[in-house]
């Protein structure tokens, strides 16, 4: 799959009213599978994840590579998916990535889950937005230390610390009455009053703010833990951890 630098090419962005099965409704897919959702309000429920491969950002932390540094995967069509979101049994799907709202198709994905009777999450760092309707946004705003090393990767690390976080694209998302949960990743303590002043920006209810350890082992997890949760619970905000890498370890799939 071709691999340029939004991972999505102008049969993706175009415009009009072509049908499901069109090259316009269909989207470059990295894996799907069924899995138990391991962060936020609907941890523990078993969900049909569908992974947009192509992302906007290049986060150092990033644990699908394969959705973002590395794009992998082929194009299905809006119709093949809902389908097998019917075929997987549940009623939770999950939208993620990569970044699934830089994908145009992703209006006519949300709408035909939901007529089929799916409770929809879509998953999104919050830097681009599509007028749909899903059940829960998870917006994952990206604080100033998340990019890739500047002298390793100079060109993202511009483009990262540029896009990472449009208040204004995530406010007008919030705006339109979704339910929302914020999601933020923390990697050390210096990252405490940025998350604060972006809180405030939003002007989120605390009671949707979720703050989450990052690390891809079980021991990593455990050793912030020890210095975030103290933070978290001071600030009326909500501990989430990565119960999925608990439960199977950091491998696709799951």
């Amino acid at each position: 799959m071709p691999t340029p630098e939004l991972s999505h090419d102008s049969s993706l962005t175009a415009k009009g009213t072509a049908g499901p099965d069109s090259p316009v409704g269909s989207v470059p897919i990295s894996e799907t599978f069924v899995s138990r959702q391991g962060e936020g309000r609907l941890t523990g429920l078993e969900s049909f994840f569908i992974r947009f491969s192509g992302c906007n950002l290049r986060c150092w932390f990033c644990d699908t590579p394969y959705a973002s540094w590395r794009p992998e995967g082929d194009r299905q069509s809006v119709a093949r998916l809902i389908d097998a979101a019917r075929q997987s049994g549940t009623r939770h799907v999950v939208l993620t990535g990569g970044e699934p709202m830089i994908f145009p198709a992703i209006v006519d994905l949300c709408t035909g889950l939901r007529e089929s009777g799916h409770h929809v999450t879509i998953e999104t760092a919050g830097t681009h937005d599509q007028v749909l309707t899903c059940d829960l946004m998870s917006i994952s705003p990206k604080l100033a230390a998340s990019g890739p090393d500047a002298d390793r990767h100079p060109a993202w690390a511009t483009r990262h610390e540029q896009r990472r976080l449009p208040i204004d694209v995530m406010r007008r998302v919030m705006d339109r009455g979704l339910q929302t949960q914020i999601k933020f990743v923390v990697d050390s303590p210096d990252e405490f009053a940025e998350v604060d002043r972006v809180v405030a920006r939003l002007a989120v209810e605390k009671e949707d703010v979720l703050i989450m350890p990052q690390g891809v082992t079980p021991e990593q997890l455990d050793a912030a833990r020890a210095w975030l949760l103290p933070w978290t619970q001071g600030r009326d905000y909500t501990y989430c951890d990565r119960m999925h890498i608990r439960w199977y370890g950091n491998r696709r799939g799951t």
